[in-house]
């Protein structure tokens, strides 16, 4: 495994080991250890740790949609796209398992041992996202799109030098911040994942881990929506945001 590949494996552990563990203190606590709030800033910081851990080797992009509309729009190299992908999937793989491991007997105390998709003692909701009762494919196939293009015009804006960019150290914390408040703005929906790989590698893991198929039929198969949708979402933010703020610019300095 190449150095930037493999700092992609470890931030995505770093992210999803900080994010899932909030979740899984609040869940498994029934709110006595945590709360959305907690939830919201704990994903922020998770973020931030995760990029200050592999931004200096490969850019700390722990995110496909990232990494795909970096390819679209900022030349990232295309033949290392597939390879970036696969080391954040199987970093946030692990870092499910990380989570799994540190709260096996927590999980088994409250669902008795017998892990559950969905009801009262269902805990396939503390690794992956799901939709509320009142959502449709569609709508959180918007969702996702919108939160994701959010996010990346804020990836952009806070990386870019010709804009008011702030110095590279200070990005890690602001991004982390701008998860929080794309959380607490748009996380009711649907949990906002804006990640396929923080979706898809710790859904996976549950499927293995005893919670079974199950976990890619809940919620009438919304299990694409947060690969799908922050996908076409980055892209989107990308292209408006060369649109409307890059495009005036041109010839200022160095690109996000």
């Amino acid at each position: 495994m190449h150095k930037d590949t493999l700092a992609e494996f470890f931030g995505t552990l770093v992210l999803i080991a900080f994010g899932l563990g909030v979740v899984a203190q609040t869940v498994l606590s029934r709110d006595a250890n945590g709360s959305f709030l907690a939830i919201n800033l704990c994903w922020g910081l998770a973020v931030m740790l995760g990029v200050y851990a592999s931004g200096g080797v490969s850019g700390g992009h722990l995110n496909p949609a990232v990494t795909i509309a970096l390819a679209v729009r900022r030349g990232f190299p295309w033949h290392k796209v597939p390879v970036f992908v696969l080391a954040q999937v199987a970093g946030a793989f692990a870092g499910a398992a990380l989570v799994f491991a540190v709260y096996h007997d927590a999980l088994t105390a409250f669902d008795g041992g017998v892990r559950q998709v969905d009801g009262a003692v269902a805990t396939a909701g503390i690794f992956s996202t799901g939709p509320q009762p009142f959502l449709s494919l569609m709508g959180g196939f918007i969702d996702q799109m919108v939160g994701t293009a959010l996010l990346m015009i804020g990836v952009l804006a806070i990386g870019d030098r010709r804009n008011s960019g702030p110095p590279a150290w200070m990005a890690p914390p602001l991004v982390g911040g701008l998860v929080v408040a794309i959380g607490m703005a748009f996380g009711y929906n649907a949990g906002y994942a804006i990640n396929p790989a923080r979706d898809f590698g710790p859904r996976l893991f549950t499927a293995l881990a005893g919670w079974g198929p199950a976990v890619f039929t809940t919620g009438h198969g919304f299990w694409w929506v947060p690969i799908a949708g922050p996908i076409v979402g980055a892209i989107i933010g990308a292209v408006a945001y060369d649109l409307c703020i890059g495009a005036s610019l041109e010839g200022r300095g160095e690109q996000a």
